[in-house]
């Protein structure tokens, strides 16, 4: 497992750590519970900015299993580094609580802390897919405790055909964020590393992002120098297949889809995005293509999406 205080601007101290396999909302099925060490201890500090990892532990995850990830915090930790939409309930208590049973909850959220990943041993025809996104790869509106963003329900779907059924996929998708630019998170060239070069056992990759880099630029106040040209994320969307090209990873394009009706939306940017997806479509620098503008989008209006 790992931890990640990339965000952090002090040092988080870790009193206890455990995972477990989840039963139903606070429970845990108690045989399944494993305390961590990282490093051979059981309390540790991450430093502000770095990532740490656990020792291993045995412990057989069934596919498609809830995992929960027990951490007890012995002192204020500041700001942490989180993951907002996490859509999953996460449970906080007073005190020591990682290894209990069952958490008594005294606040709930939907965010996750300072969490970065689970990693498991599979065998060697395993393999695994990053969704490399916004809000829409992220799961934005989508319905809570219900793993219904579509990065699981590609999982699902894969998990059943026996052909992909060592297929699993990471959802690395943000909220809000942007390709060339800052804003909620890191750009995607700049988590690239991060988040799919850092993963383990990635053959391949969907990228699924640009329509904030569009958008945003329509927001009131919003300096002129936030637009962005076809030509800059098409420059990006290149960057990013040759990188990842470099590690043996495969890139699936995805179109962006219509956004008409958005209090955002102009129709320029609807030319940036047309252009856009027209070179998804046909450059041929994708390894391959998922069309969800064409599948999202109104038959009789498409700038818009169908209703």
């Amino acid at each position: 497992m790992q931890l990640s205080n990339s965000l952090g601007n002090a040092p988080v101290l870790i009193g206890a750590a455990h995972i477990a396999i989840r039963r139903k909302d606070a429970a845990i099925l108690p045989a399944s519970d494993r305390a961590l060490l990282f490093g051979g201890s059981a309390s540790f500090t991450i430093p502000p900015g770095a990532l740490v990892v656990s020792d291993p532990v045995d412990l057989d995850v069934p596919k498609l299993t809830d995992l929960a990830v027990s951490l007890y915090l012995p002192k204020n930790s500041g700001p942490p580094t989180v993951h907002p939409l996490g859509l999953h309930t996460t449970y906080i208590a007073s005190g020591d609580a990682a290894g209990d049973p069952t958490l008594s909850p005294s606040a709930t959220t939907t965010a996750f802390f300072w969490l970065s990943s689970v990693d498991v041993l599979a065998p060697s025809r395993a393999g695994v897919i990053v969704a490399f996104g916004d809000s829409i790869t992220d799961g934005f509106a989508s319905s809570l405790d219900k793993d219904q963003a579509w990065p699981a329900l590609l999982a699902t779907r894969l998990t059943a055909n026996q052909s992909t059924a060592m297929l699993g996929v990471l959802n690395l998708g943000i909220s809000g964020n942007r390709v060339l630019r800052d804003g909620a998170g890191t750009n995607a060239l700049a988590r690239f590393d991060r988040d799919v070069l850092g993963r383990s056992g990635v053959r391949w990759m969907t990228l699924l992002e640009g329509i904030n880099d569009i958008t945003f630029s329509a927001i009131p106040g919003m300096p002129a120098s936030e637009a962005v040209t076809a030509a800059d994320l098409i420059w990006c969307y290149r960057q990013i297949i040759a990188r990842a090209h470099m590690h043996g990873i495969k890139v699936a394009g995805a179109t962006i889809m219509p956004v008409q009706g958005v209090e955002t939306y102009t129709e320029s940017g609807e030319a940036v995005r047309e252009a856009v997806n027209q070179w998804i479509r046909t450059s041929g620098a994708f390894d391959a293509l998922i069309d969800f503008d064409a599948l999202m989008r109104d038959p009789a209006k498409s700038e818009q999406a169908a209703l």
